[in-house]
């Protein structure tokens, strides 16, 4: 009668002393679970170096730099490098930016698959699906262009400025393609080595394909041990390497055996260490890819239920523009989900309307800036560009004239339709989605003094509506189709006299006065990055298109 009632006092107490240790480990940045200087690793010794970031202890991660300056880390990407393991949204992203809108909806509709075959086989079913049938130059355009902003948002910012930044030599290890993050790893982080998966390459006449496959060993014992090797020359003397994994992502557990050190960090810690964007290695200016969000399976499901009501809104929306007067616009608009602000409009309309040859200066944030402009002054507006799809002229409310890189024909182009009423122009020549301002062309201030600089900056939730590798006659269409766009319009007032040409300063220096007092309404940072520049990066050409 005794063991039955003290059994449950006994089983209770025990309960709630791992209770309490599981709620202290939680709230640790790291634990330190395995020291090659120990002589066991039972589980009383790996709950006595348990060590919190930040605790006074001798095993505690060091606070300055010095402490792991000679030391190598070796680096789980996702759950350890990056707060989350789950692989299935950066696996979207290829599909969807790299493929198309059918490859991106057979993974979702795996979903279910992947979940259930777990990580080792959910890994090659993802593979399989991004990846069969894409060139190439497809998905490295995606890891250039598209996947460096979603992977700079998941960092994890205690990892990243506690034992990445301080090692002396850096590895990464990850149980997803190669092609996917070693550009990011290499290029963001200056990363040392990428221990990666490889997949098989098959040629068809000129061009080359994925097959989906993994050429080589699988993400296994045998894989690991042959890149650590090469990698940093394994060997069970490695006095100096520190390793960082997550305790869900079994995949890349592989190195531990290695490593003098080994860091687990815990899943609390990682919701909340989210590195600032003014702490990101390079700055983040450019991004191409259509979405918006991170494609979790939940969010990339209501994408999907949406996007058939998002095309009707966006056709809905377009026509708005085109078809009812300015006087509408504003109410129509309101009422199938358009947000619009307009600010800085201090005199009347009537006497707006005296001002003749006047230059809006105007930010570039997608190629409805000149109808968004248009709609706040409630009177049209001819507008000059760089490049503009034969579909977006058709159905622009306003006049539209290409502007052709030629300096000497551009000005005299201007200034003929300066002579003939307003104009609007974008001096940074292409959009650009970060709050950054591009460096603006002198060429504006050179054939007008009557200018008024324009802050305009669009919000989107989905999709994206600017490209530049992608399709552009649908960039309108794209930035319509969102649940709820966004526009601010906010005009700054007139140039003063003395601060344009009439009052002796260079067209450069009236460009560069401009554009600081732009960023300064929007809260951007002035660059001196030009349009050539950003489709170097995202593309790979100057952003001219042979005809």
């Amino acid at each position: 009668m005794v063991f039955p009632t003290i059994l449950p006092k006994v089983a209770a107490q025990w309960l709630f002393t791992f209770y309490r240790a599981a709620r202290k480990l939680r709230r640790h940045a790291f634990q330190l679970i395995y020291n090659r200087n120990t002589t066991t690793k039972s589980s009383s010794s790996v709950s006595q170096q348990a060590a919190a970031a930040g605790v006074s202890s001798k095993n505690s991660i060091p606070a300055d730099a010095a402490a792991v300056a000679d030391k190598t880390v070796v680096c789980g990407l996702h759950g350890a490098l990056l707060r989350s393991t789950d692989m299935f949204p950066y696996f979207m992203l290829v599909a969807f930016e790299g493929g198309s809108l059918l490859r991106a909806l057979l993974l979702l509709l795996a979903f279910p698959l992947v979940w259930a075959l777990g990580p080792a086989a959910g890994l090659r079913v993802m593979t399989f699906l991004a990846f069969a049938g894409l060139r190439p130059r497809d998905a490295d355009l995606v890891a250039r262009a598209v996947l460096p902003k979603h992977y700079l948002e998941a960092l994890n910012a205690v990892v990243y400025d506690r034992l990445w930044l301080p090692a002396r030599r850096r590895v990464v290890v990850t149980s997803a393609p190669r092609v996917m993050s070693e550009c990011f790893l290499k290029e963001y982080l200056a990363a040392d080595a990428v221990i990666a998966c490889e997949l098989q390459v098959v040629t068809v006449g000129r061009q080359r394909y994925f097959t989906g496959l993994l050429s080589g060993p699988a993400p296994g014992p045998e894989l690991r041990r042959k890149a650590l090797a090469e990698a940093f020359g394994a060997d069970e003397q490695m006095a100096d390497v520190v390793g960082v994994v997550r305790s869900s992502n079994p995949l890349d557990h592989l190195f531990i055996p290695y490593c003098k050190e080994v860091y687990v960090v815990s899943r609390e810690s990682a919701k909340s260490a989210k590195l600032a964007r003014d702490k990101y290695p390079k700055p983040l200016i450019f991004h191409d890819g259509r979405l918006a969000f991170l494609p979790t399976p939940a969010a990339t499901l209501a994408f999907f239920l949406f996007l058939p009501l998002g095309v009707i809104l966006s056709v809905i929306r377009i026509n708005i523009g085109i078809v009812l007067p300015y006087s509408l616009n504003f109410v129509a608009g309101a009422i199938f989900g358009i947000r619009f602000r307009v600010s800085g409009l201090r005199t009347e309309p009537t006497a707006r309307r005296r001002r003749k040859n006047v230059l809006y200066v105007c930010t570039h944030r997608t190629l409805v800036d000149p109808i968004m402009l248009t709609a706040a002054l409630q009177r049209p507006v001819p507008a000059v560009t760089y490049s503009l799809s034969r579909l977006s002229e058709m159905i622009a409310p306003i006049k539209t004239v290409r502007l052709t890189r030629d300096r000497a024909r551009d000005a005299e182009t201007m200034s003929r339709m300066l002579a003939r009423g307003n104009l609007a122009v974008c001096p940074e020549g292409t959009t650009c989605r970060e709050p950054y301002l591009l460096r603006f062309s002198p060429l504006f201030a050179e054939l007008a003094d009557d200018m008024e600089p324009v802050a305009l900056d669009a919000q989107v939730t989905s999709l994206y509506g600017t490209t530049a590798s992608g399709h552009k006659w649908l960039d309108p269409v794209v930035f319509f189709a969102n649940p709820v766009p966004s526009y601010r319009v906010e005009f700054l007032g007139p140039v003063p006299l003395e601060l344009t040409r009439a009052g002796g300063k260079t067209g450069a220096e009236v460009a560069n006065w401009v554009q600081r007092r732009l960023g300064e309404a929007l809260g951007f940072e002035c660059t001196g990055l030009t349009r050539r520049d950003k489709y170097m990066m995202l593309a790979g050409n100057d952003g001219v298109v042979a005809k």
